[in-house]
Formats: C-alpha cells, structure tokens, sequence
C-alpha cells in the first residue's frame, strides 16, 4: 500500500485539465505573488507552491527543461508550464504559457525539444520559438521517449477492455445502462476500474513528423499492461543505443492471476522482426525498468526475486546479452535500488538507494561490485539524470519541496548544488520547523531513527502538544520526503511537535528490518510507536505528554485504529492514555472483511498469511487476531476517521465501520468523507479542507 511515481499520476491530471490553447480568453493558471504571515507556514501557502513537474538535460549538458505545476484554488486544479535554465543554475527563460498542461518534456537535440500536451505531442524550436505538431492520438498520449537515431519514438496510449462475446447481448439496447458485469478478479486497481490498459506503441519519425498510420501497438493482441498499472511510466522500457530493440516491462497475466502475483518479467522487442523475447523468466518476483548499456553488450534491470512479495528487495541485476548470463551487483547490500543509470564507459551503474532514512545516489562498479555513496544530507533525492559526468537532480527534504540540484559522478557524500528558485520568494518568507534526526531504543534493545520536527515559533521555555506519525505501506520509508498530505512543516506551523518514527517494517535499515513486519502487524512495529512516543515524552521537556495525538493514512490508519484499542493502561499519563486524540485516514478496520474487498491479492496473502478462513494456519490466526475491530470495546479516545470512495485499495466502508463503531461507542467523533477522491486526496480544494479538519480536530482535543 506504498510507493510514488510522478509520471503516470501527472499525466492523467495533466490529460484530464485540458483545453484548447487556441483561444485568447483562456484563463491561465499562474504562480501568483504570496505574502506569509508571521513565517507560519499554513495548508494554504503549501498549496501556492509550485510543484516541479519532470524535467530533461540537453545532450550537450549545457541546459535543462523543466516543468512547474501551478495550482488555483478557485479553479481547483493546477496548469504545468515549461522552462529552460542553464545546467550550472542561474535565470530560469519560460518556454510556454498556456491553458493546457505541458508534460514529459525531451530534447530532440540541443535546439529542440518536444513535449505532450492536451491529445498531442510537440516539437518547440527554442532559436525562433516555434512549435509544430510532432504526433496526434484521440486517446491521448501518457508519455514517450525518443530513439538514440532521432528516427522513431515509443509512446504510451490505452486500448480498451473488451468485454466478452457473451456478455456483450446482455447490453443490447442498453445504452444508458450503468451496469457493470464481471467473471474475474482485478476488475478495478488502486483508483480505477479497468476499461481501458496501457500499451507501448512504436512509431517512425519522418521530417520532424510522427507517421502515425504506420504506429505499431509491440503487444498487439495480448490483453496485458505495458506500463504496469498504476505506478508505472516510461521508466518502464528503454531503446537499445542502435534504435533497433524495444526492452520493456510487463507482467503478462490479466483477472485472478494478475490479483495473486508480482511475477513482472522484462521483455525484448524487435522492431525489424516483430519477435519478442523474455530475458527475465524464472525470476519470480518484479523485474522492471530495464536500461541499456551504452555499447548495447548489456542490459540492467531492478528485480525482486519473491512471487507476491510487493516490498522485496530490488536488486540491482546486469545481464551480458550475448551469454546470458546474469549477476546481481547488490547481492552482498543489504538494501534496494531504483532509478538506474550507466555510466559512459558502462563502467558503473549508478542508482538512488533508500538508506537509512533517506533517499541518496550510490554507483555501483560492474566488475569489482564495489559501492560508493555520492550524495549525503538531510534530504531526498527522488529522481535524476545523468549526462556525462554531471548529474542533475530533483531533491526534497521536510523543509522543501521538489528542486533541482547538481552532483557530479565523481563526488563522496556530499549535498549537491541547488540550482532552481521557482519557490524561494515564498519559502524566504518562512520559518520552517526544526528538523532532527535521534536514534532511540526499542523494546528489544534495537536502535530505530525517528524524526523530530519542532514547532515553527519554539521557545524552549514553553511546552507544545506533539503528534505522532504513522506511516503508510507498511514497507514505506519515514525519509525526508515533501507531501501534500502529510506535510510534518504545515503540522508544525500549526504549533506542534512531530514524532515520525521509522518502525518495524520499513526499508532503508536492512532487510531484517523491513520484513519484521510480515505476519505480525500488532507486534513489534506497535511497539515501536509506543517506544518513540515514550522516549519523546520523557526526554523533550518542551513536549506536554498530556497532549500528544496520533495520526496516519493506509496502514498507519491500521496503527490509529490499534492503538485506538490499546489506549489504556499505561503508566505515567494521565487516565493511562497515552494519546488524548486521534486521526485514521483510508485505514484498515476489519481484517476478514477488508481482505475480500482489496484488489491486490498478492499483498493480503503475504503479509497476513492468506485468507481468513484457513483458520489452520497458525499465521492466519495471529495475522487476524490483530484486526482493529476486534478491540472496539477498549476505544476510550476522541478519533477522526477520513476516507474516500474511489479507495479500491482499502475501500470506503472501513471508514464507515470505524466511525460507525465509535459513535455506537459514544466516542467523540468526526467522519470526513471525500465522494471523488481516492487513497489519495488530490483535488486543490478537498487537500485544503482536509488539512483545516485536519488541525481543527487536534486543536480541538490538544489545546483547548
């Protein structure tokens, strides 16, 4: 229940905001002058931000493209817009300014570059600034990449669902029915049904024009996603550096078997012949974004070797495409990568590595499988390319959001050079949070990293109300990450102290680390909690133990409502409750039924140990024994259950027991529920009501 990937989430926002940028009336999203009041940083500043919206390096070096998302509140949706800088950073040149967004920019060559927008890709001459239609898809375009040769690119469009032969005189006469009709599993994903699946097409470029009429669809015929569903884009495949070969991902199975398996292989595609090859089989869990060396001798690729086990480690696998044979260059590092790059001389491959708390480039030598750490601090990096020697970057921490930064290939843990100012005149304005990082002692004697993020107007003469975090996944990485939804600097320009601990369950800190989790969701990652909780009450004077809430989404939803269960009791507060207020978004209520209602069976089935009616397992019994519901009669605290109804992953009705349960309790409660809105809250206007309740209920129940 985890993970983050801009490409294919920014390019349905970016398909569905589109409009004609034809007309002179259109009324344009722009970043607008904003004035901060005493340095707090509120829900409302966060969202005048601009959001940095992917982003390409010229192959000279010399300059970068990249997008920024503006947002209006009023218009309850954002606009991206283009802009060139110089790679060594200075004044940024704006390349667009319309109505519609502009997304996956490229460079052609180092005077031209192209880019999607509305049901269009587009070629901008940055000499005269003139644009021409590259390519054209009623269905819209989701991405693509441009070959080595300059002579065809490979983009991302749909196909729709077929519904079966003998389903279809069922709807005869029908044509305002809304009915759905279904005879197998993975009907629905995430936060969408599947009526229509990604494909990777191929297309022959001819005078700077795409002819389309000859556009080859490489799965033709097969009923399977290429990209995989919803995380992926076109990180997803790669040309080979002769333009001859397609290498891409795709977990060829649909229904109950695409529900039950990670089982993703990688594929190569040739153009001339048509045939296509699986170089992956018989690795059994995700094989995925597979990149090229640039003498075409090798592939690499990032691989999980566990069916089912979405959270496994990826490794780091090289293949010699002409033996064969395969090496995995993580096999003795104990942590996984993502975003891989070769090196020029395909000497080294260099990759981001979630270690210890935070996000950071690692190279890794093919031949001796020495590792090096190039970048280091307090932040994560989230993306980056990677052109000769230098390294462009788009880095994050709690106290910033997306920017871009520069390393070179040859630096030892160092912080990286910002380049981009797009948010300086608002962030300048204010005073963010403290931010510290404390090992603390667990139940059993391990140390875990927990975050502590001040209040922003801390005077240590004070006390303050403290929160704690739960995070989601489970397997998802307490880093330095930057949200829209959990934003620990808009909790603390709200007057409190945060607790985000890196609990029993989580990567970055080893595999025996992370997999503790599996099977035992009420055990030690609960602990962990209390533990952090504790040692933060007991050694930060300025932390009122009397006033600490608990907050979290998906699985740490799961932790609210669990801790919402074993509230009592507990030495050296108040009433023995250690938390005086809670706050569960898109959490799991009831185990037996939230298992019959995910789509992702393959996540249920490994880390609670199947399904709930194989009561002779003793993993199912322990697994299930932890389901919040069952613990309803110890509920003794105020909670704020939130949830949404396009949540497929964990559906809205376990907000509704949740909330249900409490008012049944007579337990002070609020339900926000959100009709459009996924596991996610994406809508401008939504995130902004969601972060006042947010502080409206824990002022409420902290500070009154």
């Amino acid at each position: 229940m985890k993970k983050h990937l801009f490409t294919l989430a920014a390019a349905t926002l970016c398909l569905a905001a589109c409009t004609s940028n034809d007309k002179a009336d259109e009324n344009i999203i722009e970043m607008q002058p904003v004035t901060v009041a005493d340095g707090r940083f509120t829900p409302e500043v966060m969202w005048q931000l601009g959001q940095l919206a992917g982003y390409d390096v010229s192959p000279d070096g010399s300059q970068i493209v990249y997008g920024v998302k503006a947002i209006s509140m009023e218009q309850n949706k954002g606009n991206v817009e283009l802009y060139l800088m110089p790679v060594a950073g200075g004044e940024a040149t704006r390349l667009t300014t319309t109505a519609s967004s502009e997304f996956n920019p490229v460079w052609m060559d180092d005077n031209n570059i192209m880019f999607c927008r509305d049901t269009q890709i587009v070629a901008l001459n940055l000499k005269d600034n003139n644009e021409s239609v590259v390519a054209a898809c009623s269905r819209g375009f989701e991405g693509f990449k441009i070959a080595p040769d300059g002579k065809s690119l490979v983009y991302i469009s749909t196909i729709p669902v077929e519904r079966k032969e003998s389903l279809n005189k069922l709807f005869e006469g029908l044509d305002k029915t809304t009915g759905r009709i279904n005879e197998d599993l993975m009907y629905r994903h995430w936060d969408n049904w599947v009526d229509e699946i990604p494909h990777i097409y191929y297309v022959p470029l001819e005078n700077g024009k795409a002819l389309m009429d000859k556009a080859k669809d490489i799965l033709d015929g097969e009923p399977y996603e290429a990209p995989m569903r919803p995380w992926g884009g076109t990180e997803q495949y790669n040309y080979s550096p002769d333009s001859k070969t397609i290498a891409y991902t795709c977990r060829k199975k649909t229904g109950y078997d695409y529900a039950h398996s990670t089982n993703s292989d990688i594929y190569i595609y040739d153009i001339a012949s048509g045939e296509t090859r699986n170089i992956s089989e018989g690795i059994m869990g995700y094989d995925q974004n597979p990149v090229f060396s640039h003498d075409g001798k090798m592939i690499a690729w990032e691989s999980m070797e566990r069916d089912g086990y979405e959270s496994d480690k990826l490794r780091l696998m090289v293949m010699d495409l002409e033996s064969g044979v395969k090496t995995d260059l993580t096999e003795n590092f104990d942590y996984g990568v993502m975003n891989i790059c070769w090196t020029n001389d395909d000497k080294e491959l260099v990759a981001i590595v979630m270690y210890r708390g935070m996000n950071e480039i690692f190279a890794f030598n093919r031949e001796t499988k020495a590792i090096r750490q190039l970048s280091a601090g307090q932040h994560d990096v989230n993306a980056f390319t990677l052109n000769g020697d230098k390294i462009v970057a788009n880095q994050v921490s709690m106290q910033y959001p997306g920017t871009l930064y520069a390393y070179n290939l040859s630096d030892d843990k160092v912080e990286g050079k910002k380049l981009s100012t797009f948010n300086d005149a608002i962030l300048d304005q204010v005073r963010m949070g403290k931010v510290e990082p404390h090992w603390i002692k667990t139940v059993d004697g391990k140390e875990m990293l927990t975050w502590l993020i001040y209040p922003y107007d801390y005077d240590s003469t004070k006390t303050y109300p403290a929160l704690l975090f739960c995070e989601g996944g489970p397997q998802t990485m307490v880093s330095q990450f930057w949200s829209t939804r959990w934003n620990f600097e808009v909790m603390s320009g709200a007057g409190y102290f945060v607790i985000a601990p890196n609990r029993r369950g989580v990567p970055g800190f080893g595999m025996e680390w992370l997999e503790e989790i599996s099977g035992d969701y009420g055990g030690l990652c609960m602990k962990d909690y209390m533990a952090a909780t504790d040692w933060a009450a007991d050694n930060i004077k300025q932390i009122d133990r009397e006033r600490i809430g608990a907050c979290g989404a998906s699985f740490g939803g799961y932790s609210i409502y669990w801790l919402a269960g074993h509230n009592y009791g507990v030495k050296g507060y108040d009433e023995g409750r250690r938390f005086k207020a809670f706050l569960a978004h898109n959490g799991m209520f009831n185990f037996e039924q939230q298992y019959l209602e995910t789509e992702e069976m393959w996540f249920d089935n490994w880390d609670l140990g199947g399904p709930y009616w194989d009561w002779n397992n003793p993993q199912i019994k322990k697994s299930y024994s932890n389901s919040p519901h069952l613990f309803v009669d110890k509920w003794n605290t105020p909670i704020c259950v939130i949830h949404s109804e396009f949540d497929f992953r964990i559906v809205a009705s376990e907000g509704m027991a949740a909330y249900n349960a409490a008012q049944m309790r007579h337990i002070p409660s609020r339900y926000l529920y959100f009709p459009d809105e996924t596991h996610w809250v994406l809508k401008p206007q939504n995130s902004l009501l969601w972060h006042r309740n947010f502080i409206d209920w824990f002022d409420q129940w902290l500070k009154k």
